[in-house]
């Protein structure tokens, strides 16, 4: 398989510093060879110190947040909420307690990285000694933010902060040992991953298709089918990966087989779940579902647990509880009154013992009852107990690391993974691992290295103009994609209430601000980079789109650099326009998209702008309209966006911003 371009790898990476424990020889700074892919005790050795490196980046990254604790600024990481106040409370799943927060002052939530799922502390405010309680956010929504949590926090308002992951980094740690160590089909399985035991697939089976899939989704569920330990799918932008992967989970049930389905993230998973449940009713979520649709809650493990007969009887205990913990909440008065609020924390804690006990046996029976297990990747293990299973996908596997597989494959018989490798790749933190080699996905070391004899690429898209989608196709897909007819011509100026214009009546537009002196800027803490000039930019777009007709819920607007995103979301009154990062909007579509690139400078240093992956989803968004806003000087001396560069112009798609300087007020 072959492609114009990949992202290249750091060439100074020796030469940057590594922490006291590292150059004392406790971990190997050596850059990754192809043989500790294949030997099993070089593969996980080179894991856990790939884990080893990405500790230390994430405890160095929360060295740096409390040295900033007393800046007002704090926030503007993204990983700390001040000043929250504790607004309900309830009894969850396990008798944890979920917590709900807001800000004191009601105010929207500012942009953060507490995502559904991630580890979290929450401390006292005005204590900073205080330590605090660990917790897992459950829900977030624009203005609270929800965490399970095992212990009552202490305190009357709140900071909440990120906190490193160790849960999920003792839990790979746990399955990369099992592994390691394996034997029987396990270390079979292993050993096909490591290409130490060569590719099987037995003849592709006749299917009786439940879903209307075109010929390459068809040929890509019978490979799946026919794989006797993997399979990989390798599905582009648009092409419906997710629907092809839920009908080879629903295929392997017909014929009487258990599937675990994962995702590395809370979102991806439920999308996944979004189209099984429409095709089987034995389907259950377990975890910390991202957001759950009416569709589905009635197959979340919770839902299941509390449908259960003998539910009332943990609903009476949960009330009791809850009446216990608001008793103890309240603000003790003297010795005694603190030795009450112990008793009475005591006594919940022995109640919620025994809610976990009835639930575990309710569980138990939902669990074994399921044809489909959906999860994260991070996977309860204590939950889900010896459970094996004939078939584990992983959707999305691209965002996966290396050590993030090994939960999921130690309970696979086979093994399906599907993504795209010229997507997003996985988050890593430490610099030194992500030049070792552990941005590179299981899926894309296992294409590059067996080429068509593990995947079958999905090739028919559905979302984007054909003009839209060339360029990745050209560049990423070895031109292979082809446009729906349903979608390879059609326009905003389409829509039946937007008008015909100049600012809808094609595909593409380039708004090149060179020479316009619009340049990139640091801000203040030096955290990420913004451009006003390409700001007043997109504002100026966003005006006459929405003069031209055009919704607002249809608009999205893209940024590669988490500063620009609050510089214009700060300019926008209508919040309905969606403005993000290019991850936010990973697996995400809209009618136009609107790309500021941010960087412009004199030495045309682009950055991460570096990493053409990103580049290719945030372009790949947009359904009738792609509009980039981006200065050639600096964007032109890379080889990928002088090509994209050329491609625009090549489509009559190229403007320069003093076209429009008299609109602008240039």
């Amino acid at each position: 398989m072959s492609s114009r371009r990949r992202p290249k790898r750091s060439k100074d990476s020796s030469k940057r510093a590594l922490p006291d424990r590292f150059a004392e020889g406790l971990v190997d700074p050596q850059p990754a060879t192809d043989t500790d892919f294949q030997d099993p005790q070089r593969y996980f050795d080179l894991l856990r110190r790939w884990l080893d490196l990405e500790s230390e980046a994430e405890r160095q990254r929360m060295a740096r947040r409390r040295q900033m604790q007393r800046r007002a600024d704090v926030e503007r990481t993204g990983e700390t909420l001040l000043a929250m106040d504790m607004s309900d409370h309830q009894i969850g799943l396990a008798g944890r307690y979920l917590l709900e927060f807001v800000k004191a002052t009601s105010a929207p939530l500012p942009m953060n990285r507490l995502k559904v799922g991630s580890p979290v502390v929450i401390s006292d405010d005005a204590d900073e000694s205080d330590e605090g309680v660990a917790g897992v956010v459950s829900r977030r929504k624009s203005h609270t933010i929800q965490v399970a949590t095992e212990r009552w926090p202490e305190g009357d308002r709140f900071r909440i902060d990120l906190s490193p992951d160790e849960t999920t980094r003792r839990r790979q740690l746990a399955a990369m040992a099992k592994s390691q160590t394996a034997e029987g089909r396990a270390a079979k399985l292993r050993d096909v991953i490591l290409g130490n035991r060569p590719l099987r697939f037995g003849q592709e089976p006749q299917v009786e298709f439940l879903t209307d899939l075109n010929p390459p989704q068809r040929e890509a569920v019978r490979f799946a089918l026919s794989a006797q330990d993997v399979a990989v799918i390798h599905g582009p932008p648009g092409t419906g990966k997710t629907t092809t992967v839920a009908e080879i989970i629903y295929q392997t049930v017909r014929l009487g087989g258990r599937v675990l389905a994962c995702a590395p993230s809370n979102t991806a998973v439920d999308n996944l779940m979004e189209k099984l449940v429409d095709m089987h009713d034995a389907v259950i979520r377990v975890g910390h579902p991202a957001r759950v649709f009416e569709s589905l809650r009635g197959h979340t493990l919770d839902e299941r647990v509390e449908s259960d007969p003998s539910a009332a009887v943990i609903e009476d205990m949960r009330r009791e509880v809850d009446q216990l913990v608001n008793a103890a909440s309240k603000r003790p008065s003297g010795r005694e009154g603190y030795k009450r609020r112990g008793q009475l924390f005591a006594e919940a804690g022995q109640l919620r013992g025994q809610i976990r006990a009835l639930e575990r046996s309710i569980v138990r029976g939902v669990l074994d009852g399921a044809d489909v297990i959906c999860t994260t990747t991070t996977i309860d293990d204590d939950l889900l107990g010896k459970r094996d299973f004939d078939l584990v996908v992983i959707d999305e596997a691209c965002q996966c690391t290396e050590t993030g597989i090994w939960q999921a494959v130690d309970r696979a018989e086979r093994l399906v993974i599907a993504g795209d490798h010229f997507q997003l790749p996985p988050t890593v933190l430490s610099d030194q691992a992500a030049d070792d080699g552990m941005r590179r996905s299981t899926m894309q070391r296992l294409v590059e290295r067996d080429g068509e004899a593990i995947f079958r690429r999905l090739k028919v898209q559905y979302r984007m103009h054909q003009q839209i989608m060339r360029f990745s196709s050209d560049t990423f897909y070895d031109s292979d994609l082809v446009a729906d007819a349903s979608v390879k011509e059609r326009l905003l100026a389409d829509l039946p209430h937007v008008e015909n214009n100049r600012w809808t009546d094609s595909p593409l537009m380039l708004i090149d601000t060179a020479g316009a002196g619009m340049d990139e800027q640091l801000e203040p803490d030096g955290l990420s980079k913004l451009n006003p000039g390409e700001a007043n930019v997109i504002v100026f777009l966003v005006r006459q789109l929405i003069e031209s007709g055009v919704r607002p819920s249809e608009i999205a607007i893209i940024a590669p650099y988490a500063a620009q995103v609050r510089c214009l979301r700060s300019r926008l009154d209508d919040h309905r326009i969606e403005v993000d990062t290019v991850d936010g909007f990973q697996g995400r579509e809209k009618d136009v998209v609107l790309l500021t690139m941010v960087r412009s400078n004199e030495t045309g240093e682009i950055g991460f702008l570096k990493d053409t992956r990103r580049t290719n989803v945030a372009m790949t968004r947009a359904k009738r309209r792609l509009v980039v806003v981006g200065d050639s000087g600096t964007l032109g001396n890379d080889a990928f966006y002088a090509d994209m560069l050329q491609y625009f112009d090549d489509q009559s798609a190229y403007h320069s911003v003093w076209e429009f300087a008299g609109e602008m007020g240039l």
